[in-house]
């Protein structure tokens, strides 16, 4: 069974950097539309979602409403519940329901990745270890950003607060080079959002159904286009 917290605690570091910097433009993009340094370090620290964490606040700014909020988090954060069932078939037996728990309020896309490429069975010990820094590094970032925000220049922020998205271009950028169906999925969503976003009558539904309606259609199409095969078969 691995169940070092050392392990998982140096396992977790290099995820922890990576989420300083990005948590860091969050901050800044969060106090740039409105909310206050405590604000955006509250949503981080409940939160740990930055796809979603970067949608919220722009539905946030837009004044959306509670129940179009709730359906884009849902949209964009099921991953999170489909890789929890997937970890929890190699946990081992001293992860109960409440430690379970724990865990999955943490288990974003990297730690789910470093979790899945370890061998045996997967003990609470390593499993906090392995969520302890990116925690941090995710809250610390945010924290350290939104204050930054409120003191840098206008055109510093401005600057600063693109990079999340340069972090979902380097998400899928490569990959689209080099593989066909994802390339076709983010050309799917990519049109899309653009006929929602220019088109006369369609530039009317709010953004957070945009969101739904670009995941889902672009999602389904993946999976309608390039079905994955299956084992034995």
């Amino acid at each position: 069974m691995n169940g070092d917290f050392r392990k998982g605690f140096r396992h977790g570091i290099p995820i922890g950097l990576g989420y300083f910097s990005v948590a860091f433009a969050f901050g800044i993009q969060a106090v740039s539309l409105g909310l206050s340094p405590l604000q955006a370090l509250l949503i981080s620290m409940t939160n740990v979602t930055s796809a979603g964490q970067l949608a919220g606040i722009q539905l946030m700014g837009a004044g959306a409403g509670l129940v179009e909020m709730g359906l884009t988090q849902m949209t964009i954060n099921l991953r999170y519940a489909l890789m929890s069932l997937s970890l929890s078939q190699r946990m081992a037996g001293d992860m109960g329901t409440l430690q379970r728990m724990i865990f999955s309020f943490c288990n974003t896309d990297e730690i789910f990745a470093v979790a899945s490429n370890e061998e045996g069975r997967l003990g609470k010990w390593y499993l906090y270890g392995l969520m302890v820094v990116p925690y941090f590094g995710w809250s610390g970032g945010t924290i350290i950003g939104s204050v930054a925000g409120t003191l840098l220049p206008v055109f510093v922020r401005t600057a600063l607060g693109i990079a999340i998205y340069g972090m979902f271009l380097a998400i899928i950028i490569p990959p689209s080079r080099t593989q066909k169906p994802v390339r076709t999925v983010v050309l799917v969503s990519a049109c899309l959002s653009l006929l929602l976003r220019y088109t006369p009558f369609l530039s009317s539904i709010p953004s957070g159904y945009a969101i739904i309606l670009c995941a889902v259609a672009a999602s389904t199409a993946g999976a309608l286009l390039f079905p994955a095969e299956e084992d034995g078969l």
